[in-house]
């Protein structure tokens, strides 16, 4: 993407207006039982301007990113907030006025690979899954790339440029026995370009393994018995729950729609071993999946602690939502593309890892579950989740027994996370899907295991 100095078109202008150049380039190849059925690339990009007037925002977009097209884009989103503010009863609405100036990217400094080489890794491993496990009925693998370029400038001096690039591989294997089908996917990946995410093909061969050995269980699997029970969740499943079934339901813009966190801010919601936090861009040493160094209004972006020790702490924000709560602004104002307003989402949600061991964790269940998989799943602003869970097994006398057939788990979050009793050291992020708030966005949820009593669906 071509650098634009955004600053010039704000000069003089007597409302508070944000700037932004965005673009989205796409490259998804999938290979189903050995042929490519699926190698495509698009970019997709443009400037949109914002304007706060009277407390209503007027917006505008285009994908012509010349100079003439920004002016136009900036004369249109005044015209729309000047119309929306002149019949506004909101006039006192405000903004949090923090600033700040950014850049960071993260371009590789390798070879970049051709397409015909990406095609060539992936048709590697899907000769070794041929070779090793014959026994499949079908396998889809693929890679899916996104690099989000933007740059940013507002009224208030906030200075934004980024290059946040997300590859992942895609895997799911399928087996057959006595007619019916049994399915289990998997992904790896995160931040960074595909060279500087992935090596070798070999580098992929034990996920393989590991993800065919859960399969082969799963063949053999029973169903579960519906009810409260005592489960032991995997970490990908908490992440999923962090994300889901608690961090929409902490986004003031749903907090002021009805959400059941409004009445809970100071008060406990969960087991006091539970600690949350939405990280900005680091965490534990270590640059995020989906860092946010600066958010799509010019904020500059910091953690959000939203549960310690069981109490609910705080909520995310935009500028308007921090006004109006009396809150901090810490960077959770995002927007997808460049015709899309900024939102307040979430970015490296997850709930902190204890000090408990996973066979400890296991080893004290009597009779339960141990989930290892998730799925599709909802949610809603009440708290209450549904998630489907393909992978899974009995716990009986502290010990593993038979794999589950696909189940699903379901529950409310601040109910459900007040019988957490063991919160294990095995954190793990997981980062390959999108939310889908309104408008798509990459987002990263993570967790350890947990201990906890949950509806399990079943028998």
């Amino acid at each position: 993407m071509r650098s634009i100095d955004l600053s010039q078109y704000l000069n003089g202008l007597s409302s508070y207006t944000e700037l932004r150049f965005h673009e989205n380039s796409n490259n998804d190849i999938m290979i189903l039982n050995g042929n490519v059925v699926s190698n495509t690339k698009s970019v997709q990009g443009g400037v949109s301007a914002r304007v706060f007037k009277n407390g209503m925002w007027g917006f505008s977009s285009s994908s012509d990113g010349t100079s003439e097209a920004i002016s136009q884009v900036l004369k249109l989103a005044q015209n729309n907030a000047d119309f929306l503010g002149g019949k506004s009863q909101s006039q006192d609405k405000k903004l949090e006025k923090s600033s700040g100036k950014f850049t960071k990217e993260f371009y590789t400094k390798k070879k970049k690979w051709s397409q015909k080489e990406r095609i060539d890794f992936l048709q590697e491993v899907d000769t070794y899954i041929t070779k090793t496990y014959p026994q499949l009925s079908s396998r889809a693998l693929g890679f899916s790339c996104i690099d989000f370029s933007k740059q940013l400038a507002t009224s208030n001096n906030s200075n934004g440029q980024t290059f946040l690039p997300r590859s992942h591989f895609r895997l799911n294997l399928t087996i057959e026995k006595e007619g019916k089908s049994f399915s289990l996917a998997d992904t790896k990946g995160g931040l960074g370009e595909i060279e500087d995410v992935f090596s070798e093909p070999k580098d992929l061969f034990s996920m393989i393994d590991d993800l065919f050995h859960h399969l082969e269980k799963k063949k053999e699997g029973v169903l579960a018995k519906g009810g409260v029970h005592d489960v032991v969740l995997g970490h990908s499943i908490t992440g999923i729950l962090a994300h889901e079934a608690v961090g929409h339901t902490v986004e003031a813009d749903l907090v002021l729609g009805g959400s059941v966190a409004g009445e809970l801010l100071n008060q406990t919601v969960a087991s006091p071993l539970v600690s949350m936090t939405d990280f900005a861009h680091s965490a534990f040493g270590e640059v995020c999946h989906v860092p946010v160094y600066i958010d799509d209004e010019g904020t500059p972006s910091q953690d959000a602690e939203l549960i310690k020790n069981g109490q609910l702490k705080t909520f995310m924000h935009n500028r308007e939502s921090a006004a109006h709560f009396g809150h901090k602004a810490l960077g959770n104002a995002r927007a997808f593309n460049y015709f899309d307003e900024p939102l307040i989402r979430m970015r490296n949600t997850a709930i902190l890892p204890g000090q408990s061991e996973l066979k400890d964790m296991i080893s004290s269940v009597e009779s339960g579950y141990y989930f290892t998989h998730t799925s599709n799943g909802q949610a809603d602003s009440t708290g209450e989740f549904m998630f489907g869970v393909p992978m899974g097994y009995e716990i009986k006398n502290g010990q593993l027994g038979q794999a589950v057939i696909d189940t699903t788990i379901s529950g409310v979050a601040f109910e459900m996370l007040k019988t957490v009793d063991a919160v294990g050291n095995d954190f793990k992020w997981m980062s390959s899907g999108f939310c889908g708030k309104k408008q798509r966005m990459s987002v990263s949820f993570g967790g350890p295991s947990i201990k906890c009593k949950i509806n399990v669906g079943g028998q």
